[in-house]
């Protein structure tokens, strides 16, 4: 027998982990916390998808077509299926709309870092860095080969020496860790899940604090770091979806996380981090099992007929 709590245990399990990682990833060190929460995104976002199709795949596989490619019984599958109909109906169409969503997400965020390239490429550039003569102050990395640091003639104006500095170590540590993959991942991963827009804003913001920090590092005083952000949190920026701005994020929490002292690694919060990740796994694991095992003795009870019939 077939009990049905286990098959919806992963979802229940990776909702926890969407709506509980924002919580502990601003607990945690900027470059750390931007790191678990997108593996968090993934794990939760792979367990859903991953659960969905295998509820779908237990109508799918009555379908007598499907089921004489296993081969299996479909009667057999259906009397110990602990999924109604309707449940797997309903998982199978989700699974059509994701993928739907899915794609085109890809195209239109792939396509806008693309223009976002063309457009920057040939600006006049001093290694990777850009100066477009604007009065309007802007300042945004963009993600290409090389990557570039554009910066407009007006921001470089409003700033003091050590701010411009901040500002662009800012930048630079975007395009250096590669700050646009996690925000590309962490978008698409709300696609597939919409209870991890949460987790999305968390880790769009750790991804800007771990910019502020390497910044800091970088100008060897964390306030400059503030002064320089706020300063230029209060002109327009241009910088659209393809790009990450310094003025990009709650600029006020920012600010003040960087008034305050670093935040440090608690072990308690990365332990609890890791063991609800490994839950997550483990219980699309013991579905996946116990699917299988449904498969198993519908094959069995196929085989078993054909003996009989054979006699």
């Amino acid at each position: 027998m077939f009990w049905p709590v286990p098959m919806y245990l992963p979802l229940l399990v990776s909702a926890v982990l969407a709506l509980g990682a924002p919580w502990a990833g601003r607990r945690m060190p900027p470059r750390a916390g931007a790191w678990a929460m997108l593996c968090a995104a993934v794990v939760a976002a792979g367990t859903w998808v991953t659960e969905l199709a295998i509820l779908a795949f237990t109508a799918v596989g009555q379908v007598p077509l499907v089921a004489a490619q296993g081969p299996w019984s479909v009667s057999a599958l259906a009397a110990e299926d602990p999924v109604s109909r309707k449940i797997a109906a309903v998982c199978a169409g989700v699974i059509l709309v994701l993928t739907v969503s899915l794609t085109l997400a890809s195209w239109r965020r792939g396509r806008a870092l693309v223009d976002a390239w063309r457009e920057c490429r040939d600006i006049a550039a001093g290694g990777d860095l850009a100066v477009v003569d604007d009065p309007v102050p802007a300042a945004f990395a963009v993600l290409g080969l090389p990557g570039r640091v554009v910066v407009s003639s007006g921001m470089l104006r409003l700033l003091d020496g050590p701010e411009r500095g901040a500002l662009l170590a800012h930048e630079r540590a975007h395009l250096r860790h590669r700050h646009h993959v996690f925000s590309l991942v962490l978008h698409l991963t709300t696609v597939v899940n919409p209870l991890l827009r949460s987790l999305e804003r968390a880790g769009a913001f750790a991804v800007e604090r771990w910019a502020d920090e390497e910044a800091g590092a970088a100008v060897g005083d964390r306030r400059v770091v503030a002064r320089a952000i706020a300063r230029a949190a209060l002109a327009s920026s241009r910088a659209g979806q393809a790009a990450l701005a310094a003025t990009g994020g709650p600029v006020p929490q920012r600010v003040q996380a960087l008034l305050a002292p670093p935040v440090r690694h608690r072990v308690g919060v990365m332990v609890a981090f890791s063991v609800l990740m490994a839950a997550c796994c483990g219980s699309l694991a013991v579905t996946a099992h116990d699917t299988e095992r449904l498969f198993e003795a519908a094959m069995h009870a196929h085989a078993t007929a054909v003996r009989v019939s054979a006699r």
